[in-house]
């Protein structure tokens, strides 16, 4: 290649690069002037007071409701319902007969137990009264033989015939507590043609859930008839993440809503918290004991439950609309009221509810942006919507002012 050559392409280079890095520095200095021209263009913001208030931390879960108890009343015995006397909302009191069985047979059966009980009675005091012939013949018998009148043959038959006897007896008596025992038996079997029902407390009453069966049916041994419900209090089931576990425990109040009753509240307390979170969805059950007097809420209603974690009182708090985000870092748009601008201030957040932030760190008063801040940048200038310029607020109705140009003939303002 010739001197010449290189040079030119030298040039060539040189100047390339100077134009180049001229556009890039016009670029720069162009976006630079559009950042300070939209820093210093006020932003129409709306701004609320920092305040110090109590602020409560409260989860809110859904869950279900369940009865205290629930069971299900059924024959021991298998037969035709002859007659039902509870339908599904009925009270049930404790040791209340519900159903009916045909119970023919079942009493055919006891009178035969009665029969055959008299029968072993009488067999019984037959055989008393033999072994008592048999003891006196045994008597005689040893009298004759010290008098060398009876032989000693005939003193081992009437000992045998005494002991034979005596044995006859047992039998009887044995047969006359096993007939005994089989008429007890068939009565049990009788009065279980009178289904009641029981619970373990005695106390209160239930109401009757469902009802399986119609009069007539046939049933077999442990047929569902009816379930009962204890309903006096209820039971709602919620889970809860593994973030709220640990902040879920007994003793703690929860207060239930249902849109069964719009507007009302119950209160409850949790009883128990599950040991585990279960593998599939990482969540643990809670059961929240619900006193039911009135009986209002139902099994199966699905319900909201909300327990207060912490209350904090007295402590610095924002709109929750007042925190953005700038670089990652979560804050506030402070405002200067002397300056009119508006300046971001990094914080630390405490207990947040629906509406308000706690601010833990650093310690603030004033005035926080709540709208309009994602315009802000730290510094920038701002105007407070809906006041003047002077920082009044405008009154109402108040009529524009008068522009001085010449109103034009027939058309009106």
């Amino acid at each position: 290649m010739s001197k010449k050559n290189l040079i030119i392409i030298i040039s060539v280079v040189v100047i390339f690069t100077g134009l180049m890095g001229w556009r890039i520095y016009k670029k720069a200095s162009s976006l630079s002037t559009n950042s300070i021209e939209r820093q210093s263009v006020p932003v129409a913001v709306e701004i609320a007071p920092v305040q110090k208030a109590s602020i409560k931390n409260i989860g809110v879960f859904a869950g279900t409701l369940v009865a205290d108890s629930r069971f299900i009343v059924a024959p021991k015995i298998a037969g035709r319902l002859e007659k039902l006397f509870l339908n599904i909302g009925d009270t049930v009191e404790e040791g209340q007969v519900v159903a009916v069985l045909d119970d023919d047979e079942y009493q055919q059966q006891v009178e035969q137990a009665q029969a055959e009980l008299e029968v072993a009675g009488a067999t019984l005091e037959e055989s008393r009264i033999t072994l008592e012939i048999a003891g006196r013949e045994f008597e005689r018998t040893v009298a004759l033989r010290k008098k060398k009148i009876a032989s000693e043959s005939e003193l081992d038959s009437a000992k045998a015939q005494y002991n034979n006897q005596a044995a006859k007896v047992k039998v009887a008596v044995a047969q006359v507590a096993q007939k005994n025992a089989a008429l007890k038996a068939a009565q049990i079997r009788l009065s279980y043609a009178r289904i009641r029902v029981s619970w373990e407390d005695k106390t209160g009453s239930r109401v009757v859930g469902e009802r399986f069966v119609d009069e007539g049916a046939m049933l077999a041994p442990n047929t569902p008839i009816l379930s009962i419900l204890d309903i006096g209090s209820i039971t709602a089931i919620i889970h809860v993440i593994e973030r709220d576990y640990t902040k879920v425990k007994p003793g703690k109040t929860a207060t239930v809503t249902t849109d069964a009753f719009p507007g009302r509240y119950f209160t409850g307390e949790v009883v128990r918290v599950a040991p585990l979170l279960r593998e599939t969805s990482r969540q643990a059950r809670v059961e929240i004991k619900i006193p039911n007097p009135d009986g209002l809420l139902k099994p199966g209603m699905f319900v909201r439950a909300e327990i207060e974690f912490a209350e904090h009182d007295q402590a610095t708090v924002v709109p929750l609309s007042a925190l953005a985000k700038r670089e990652g870092r979560q804050g506030l748009f402070i405002v200067n009221s002397n300056e009119k601008k508006a300046h971001f201030v990094p914080v630390t957040l405490g207990l947040t509810d629906e509406n308000r932030a706690e601010i833990l760190e650093p310690s603030l008063s004033g005035k926080v942006v709540t709208l309009g801040h994602h315009l802000l940048e730290d510094g920038s200038a701002i105007v407070i919507a809906g006041k003047k310029e002077d920082g009044s607020a405008p009154l109402p109705n108040e009529p524009p002012k008068d522009s001085g140009e010449p109103k034009q003939p027939g058309k009106q303002e």
